[in-house]
Formats: C-alpha cells, structure tokens, sequence
C-alpha cells in the first residue's frame, strides 16, 4: 500500500511544499548566527524561573502537575487580560474572548484552521514571518502577497487587489496577515493613518485581520497603538500575542484575543488540554517578579544592539547594499543588489555567517499537481535577513566582516 494515498487531497497539496524549517541553515561549527531570531541569553532569567518554580511547588504542591486547579496558572489569564488591557485591548468575554495559546504559532494555526481551507484566500505581507506563510499553505494554495514600504503593508497596492478582485468575481480573502509593528523580517512599522485605513478597507471589503503582535512590547522610543486597540467595531481583528520573543520561546505561551464565535471555534480545535505546570511557572514568576523593569532592560539591550549592527553595517558592507532602520524588535532587511541571496548562502556559510535568505519570507510559488516547488529565484532574491538579538557585539562584529566579504566575493568587487 502506498501510505502517501491514505492522506486527504487536502494534506497531500501541502505535503508539495518544502518542509517546514527548511529555510533554516545547517550552520557549520564556529559559525556566527545573524539568522537566529532567538532572544538574547542573558535576558531569560534563569534563575528568577528556579526560584519561581520552588515557590511554585513548595505552595501548590502536585496542583500544578494536574489538568486544573493550579491558581497561578488561572492568574496568567488575568495577568494577560491586565497587560492587554494596558495596550487599549478589553477582554470583555461577551464580544471579545482570550484563548492561551501554545506560543503564538498555536494561534495562528488554529486561526487558519478554523477560517481556510481551498477554497478561501488570505492576504500576507510581501515579505512576511516564513511560518506562518508555512502554516498557510497548510490550508490553501491562495495566498496573495501585497508588498511593502517604508511605512508597512501599501494599502494603495492593496485597494487594488480587493477591488480587481471584486470586480472579476474572484473569491475575497478571509483575512489578512499582518505584522504591523516591527515587523518580521523587515523591522517596518505601520504608521498610525495606514493603521486606521486599513481598518476602513477591511470593513469594506468585509475581511478580517489577523495582527501579529510578537515584538510589540520591544519598542525602543514609543510603543505603537495596537490594531486591536482601534478596532471599533469589536470584531475585526483578531490580536495574537505571545511571551517567546520577552520570556523565553521554549516556554510556549501566548494568547489569542477575537471575536467570540472565532475564539469558540479555535477553543473546539485546541485539544492539548493547557499545558498547566509551564502555564502555572510562568503565572507564578509574573507575580513574583518585577515585570516592567525587565522589559526596560530588554528594550535598552536590544536598542544598543541594533544600533551596533547598523553601524557595522555601514562601517563594512559595500556602498550599493542597503538596510532598513527599524524601531524596535529583532530584525535589520538587507538589500543587497545583483546577488541571489539563496545562492550566496553557502559561501557565507564557508566563511563563518549565517542568515536567512529573502526568498522565504515570500509565498512560495504553487507547485503544479505531483511536483515540488522550487526553491529559485522570486521575489526577494536580492534580500537577506539579519537579526541583531541572539550575538554578542564582537559576534555581531565579526559575522558582518564575513558577510561584506562573502557579498564582494561572489560578485567579484
């Protein structure tokens, strides 16, 4: 028997797909990694968790050890129901409920869940977080890109979109995927009118919007507005965030806040019963720590580190590569013009550097029946990601002067 036939149509378009990760590097011994969008390890407190978990146990004994009755873990709802109340986003539980969620990708797959499947569409940002284009393609082939400036997702680009489509009779998205402030990859943040713009279009071409609020808390002068917290009508957009990119990511905690019917829907999917001792730590250390002077070292470390990879990129790289300037989160976007990122990986990989190329932070091209998609040339080609969070300066220091070498190298300057 051939087991591939057993999977529904459904499982066997996404299985066409390169696998999920592959846009990850094998990164050789002594290499540096400006790929890594992981949180610097001195910022996860260690320590404060060993502590918290002691107290933990010594209070609540084996509660946390079952399915219920953990009172720290019952207190990280009303924790995250406090921090979003403090960025303007009532949880009320008649029109809006919370979901805790198994980092915020949990979230998004039971969000496409519950809304995709072949025959529905999705906007995503062009480029856009590669897991959850990943997550997408699970669902459906129809996944329409809509590129970007300065100043977020181009809501003139995107108008025309809703209204070719309108007018052709093409199906409408469901929702739009956006990572509105500083966003992954590029560090972009949507400026206050887009924010409310979008709004209007989304009420006018009725779609829902998905925001993605992973580094909303690692600003570094002025916290944006979340599009949850201006979302007047209550249930138009559906906030995702989570603790990975401040805590911890292995910790595998975030939310989802939306519309009633959709949080039911997603809760009915949502069958890993909690994960109730990691749910109770990390209540138990919130209460016990001093949460906000946490954050403000966090904003202050990654503040000066983004500073050091801006400047070292203007110290080595050649005169044409350019880079966005981002306000806050983990990513610096790297124009690199004439080279073919995906192509220059494995020389940088041999002189010591690692990034994430352009093409995968865009929907891959939709495989023809029994291929592969190609892993070629596309849009972002001459883009490469670096994140400024995981290395130290004389890391960070080092892995560009690799990097400026490789880029010379491969296009002979």
């Amino acid at each position: 028997m051939n087991k591939r036939e057993l999977f529904p149509p459904s499982v066997r378009a996404a299985l066409q797909y390169p696998a999920p990760g592959a846009w990850m590097p094998e990164v050789p011994p002594g290499a540096i990694r400006l790929s890594a969008g992981y949180p610097d390890t001195s910022l996860i407190p260690t320590a404060e968790f060993v502590r918290s978990i002691q107290v933990l146990v010594q209070e609540e004994r084996d509660l946390p050890f079952h399915y219920l009755g953990s009172r720290y873990a019952t207190n990280l709802r009303q924790w995250a129901r406090n921090h979003l109340a403090s960025r303007g986003i009532g949880v009320d539980g008649a029109q809006t409920q919370l979901l805790i969620t198994a980092g915020a990708i949990q979230g998004l797959d039971l969000i496409a869940r519950v809304l995709l499947d072949s025959t529905r569409a999705v906007l995503v940002e062009a480029p856009t977080y590669m897991e959850a284009l990943e997550i997408f393609q699970n669902y459906t082939d129809e996944i329409i890109a809509v590129p970007m400036d300065a100043n977020g997702l181009r809501l003139d680009a995107l108008e025309q979109i809703l209204a070719a489509r309108l007018a052709t009779h093409q199906v409408m998205p469901t929702f739009l995927y956006t990572i509105p402030t500083f966003q992954n990859p590029t560090g972009y943040t949507l400026s206050d009118a887009r924010r409310r713009r979008l709004l209007h279009l989304a009420k006018r071409y009725d779609f829902l919007i998905v925001e993605d609020d992973a580094y909303g808390e690692i600003f570094f002068q002025h916290p944006p507005v979340a599009l949850k917290a201006l979302d007047e009508e209550k249930d138009r957009v559906i906030h995702v965030g989570s603790l990975s990119k401040v805590l911890g990511p292995g910790l595998r905690v975030g939310w989802s806040v939306g519309p009633a019917p959709i949080i039911d829907a997603m809760s009915v999917f949502k069958k890993d019963l909690d994960h109730t001792f990691v749910e109770a730590a990390v209540g138990c250390y919130l209460e016990h720590s001093d949460w906000p002077a946490q954050l403000a070292t966090i904003r202050t470390t990654y503040r000066a580190r983004c500073d050091e990879m801006l400047h070292l990129l203007a110290k080595s790289m050649p005169p044409d590569v350019t880079w966005t300037t981002p306000q806050g989160g983990y990513f610096v976007w790297v124009h690199v013009p004439g080279v073919d990122t995906l192509a220059l990986l494995p020389h940088a990989l041999q002189a010591g550097v690692a990034y994430i190329p352009g093409y995968y932070f865009y929907p891959a091209p939709i495989p023809a029946e029994g291929a592969v998609a190609p892993a070629g040339a596309c849009a972002g080609t001459e883009y490469l990601r670096l994140s400024f969070s995981h290395v130290s300066p004389t890391e960070m220091a080092c892995g560009i002067e690799r990097l400026a070498a490789a880029i010379r190298a491969v296009r002979g300057d």
